[in-house]
């Protein structure tokens, strides 16, 4: 009896430490410097994306979030949202190849924003979000790969470096990624702009619109103009018959 009770506990115990492992893992697992786009991300396009960064320790508050972005795909515009409590700063690059945007030639690039804690802090148990405004987006990717670092309060470092590999399992501290959809008729989220050609062959249709309705007024007018004259003479004649019957009357009354 004490064997099968003794049997029992260590089972139970056993159970335990092996549901604890998985939450424990479970939890360390998604709990990592994620991106976030509010709405969609489209190639070609701008966005505005969310720096999720939640705070893994029990004994410490994060005081400064690195995102890295990459200079093979560059972004000619990031422009982080104010938040209370916390200081931006946007660090540039030259790029070795130069960007064209909106027909002007773009040397440099953000390659870096860094926000450091300035009143305020991500204690344990909590997240933030830190908003960005990205643009214009590369036409020829799928993804942008985001390396964060995060620093404690007590000087540990987090390097969200890692790039994840395909059909690979998800590496312990996973670089945020930013999936880019398809890209749209107007990168700007707006109807698409009509061609030169669209507008030419409307333009001409109007201009035909209006000869012909130009054309079917001075025809109007110079039909009204015919059938005026036509009923003048009409007049006329009726006017003449008239007097000439007044006449010959009158030469019969006479008689």
């Amino acid at each position: 009896m004490t064997v099968s009770r003794v049997s029992a506990s260590r089972v139970a115990l056993a159970g335990g430490i092996a549901l604890s492992s998985v939450v424990l893992l479970s939890g360390t697992a998604f709990a990592h410097v994620s991106v976030q786009p509010q709405g969609e991300a489209a190639k070609g396009g701008y966005a505005t994306v969310n720096i999720k960064v939640p705070n893994e320790r029990d004994n410490a508050s994060t005081v400064k979030v690195e995102v890295n972005f990459p200079l093979d795909h560059p972004l000619a515009s990031v422009m982080p949202q104010p938040i209370p409590g916390w200081k931006a700063e946007v660090t540039k690059s030259k790029l070795s190849t130069p960007l064209k945007l909106h027909g002007k030639t773009i040397n440099e690039a953000v390659s870096k924003v860094t926000w450091t804690a300035d009143g305020s802090k991500i204690g344990p148990g909590q997240f933030q979000q830190f908003p960005l405004s990205l643009g214009q987006l590369p036409e020829d990717a799928d993804q942008l790969v985001l390396k964060a670092i995060q620093t404690y309060d007590n000087k540990e470092v987090v390097r969200w470096i890692e790039e994840q590999k395909e059909g690979g399992e998800e590496p312990q501290n996973p670089a945020p990624v930013l999936k880019l959809s398809a890209a749209s008729a107007d990168h700007h989220g707006g109807a698409a702009a009509p061609s030169a050609s669209a507008s030419a062959a409307k333009d001409e249709k109007a201009g035909h619109e209006d000869k012909t309705a130009s054309h079917e007024e001075t025809a109007s007018a110079d039909s009204s103009d015919t059938t005026a004259r036509i009923l003048g003479v009409i007049g006329i004649l009726v006017g003449i018959a008239g007097v000439a019957f007044g006449v010959l009357a009158g030469r019969r009354r006479s008689a």
